[in-house]
């Protein structure tokens, strides 16, 4: 079976599993000498190294859950981050630990959806837990689907949108399904053009950009740049990502979507950052991560956006979690 997309005017022919991607356009540059835009500032470290976490936001603060942590693969834990102190707090543990957790922040609750349970990318599970933080307490919610790990999520209209991931068998999925807080229930929608996980996923003008991701391994990238619309349920072909890659962290910024770090550059990760205006449908170059990294998450918090966690990498790109925090801020 082949599929065929048009990406931005560029073409890509896929078979099922297998991804063969044209060539993306040069990314816009700056004359040589000239600094790209944007500024780095690091922040108050973890509290301990870790990677392939969930981030979330609500009422004003940053939360940073589950990943690989204390060399283990299923970290239960719940640490909120409070940008006017610069500090850290533990909160309640996760009932259930698990690394590559969609996360999302609504209606003042933080929700962690689906994950792996053990070694990276392996017992996926349906779980969804609901974080309140007044309370300081998890409860359970309806479960997604079907087991998922990495799965891409978005809120729109008061509503979850959990979308990719991969399942029990380590297989990339296009399913894509959508909580309602308010009935406790999932209902389908439109599956995902491509199968695929660590995606990057950002909510401009109610439309869900989903960007980048891998089909199978970490050196399995795409470029590619899906938009949905959920008054149609219909996707479209955005402009490619300039350089494809997986398991970056993606934020809505000074009207940007940004799209930091990622894996793998020839066994390492990416310090690149890079982003897309909406309005003129153009990718450009940002200032590079203070270091590459990868399975790490962003928020934006005011007028700063915020990069937690993450491997920094080394002969292979899973390698040396980090307990850095930094924050990018466009003046």
């Amino acid at each position: 079976m082949h599929v065929f997309r048009a990406l931005g005017g560029f073409c890509v022919i896929a078979m099922v599993g297998v991804a063969v991607l044209a060539s993306a356009p040069p990314r816009s540059t700056l004359a040589q000498g000239v600094a790209l835009p944007g500024t780095w500032t690091k922040k108050h470290l973890l509290p301990q190294g870790r990677s392939e976490v969930g981030v979330g936001t609500v009422n004003g603060k940053m939360y940073v859950l589950g990943g690989t942590a204390f060399d283990r693969f299923d970290a239960p834990l719940n640490e909120e981050y409070d940008p006017a102190t610069d500090s850290w707090h533990e909160r309640a543990q996760l009932p259930h630990g698990m690394n590559h957790i969609g996360t999302a922040g609504l209606n003042g609750k933080i929700y962690a959806i689906g994950g792996f349970g053990t070694i990276i990318h392996v017992g996926a599970h349906d779980l969804v837990f609901e974080y309140d933080p007044e309370k300081d307490s998890w409860r359970q919610r309806a479960s997604l689907s079907s087991p998922r790990g990495s799965v891409g999520v978005a809120v729109v209209d008061g509503k979850i949108h959990a979308i990719g991931g991969r399942g029990l068998d380590k297989i990339t999925v296009t399913t894509h399904e959508v909580y309602d807080p308010a009935t406790d229930k999932w209902t389908p929608a439109a599956p995902l053009p491509v199968a695929r996980d660590h995606i990057g996923v950002v909510v401009v003008d109610g439309k869900i950009h989903v960007i980048g991701g891998r089909t199978k391994e970490p050196f399995d990238n795409t470029n590619y740049h899906d938009i949905y619309d959920p008054a149609t349920d219909k996707w479209t072909a955005g402009p490619p990502l300039p350089t494809a890659r997986s398991a970056g962290a993606a934020v809505y910024y000074h009207g940007l979507i940004i799209y930091a770090g990622g894996e793998c550059n020839k066994g390492k990760p990416y310090d690149t950052n890079e982003a897309f205006d909406p309005k003129t449908g153009k990718w450009m170059e940002l200032a590079p991560l203070p270091g590459a990294r990868h399975g790490f998450g962003g928020a934006v918090i005011g007028d700063t956006a915020y990069f937690p966690a993450g491997w920094t990498g080394g002969k292979f790109c899973p390698d040396n979690p980090t307990d850095e925090l930094w924050a990018f801020n466009l003046k």
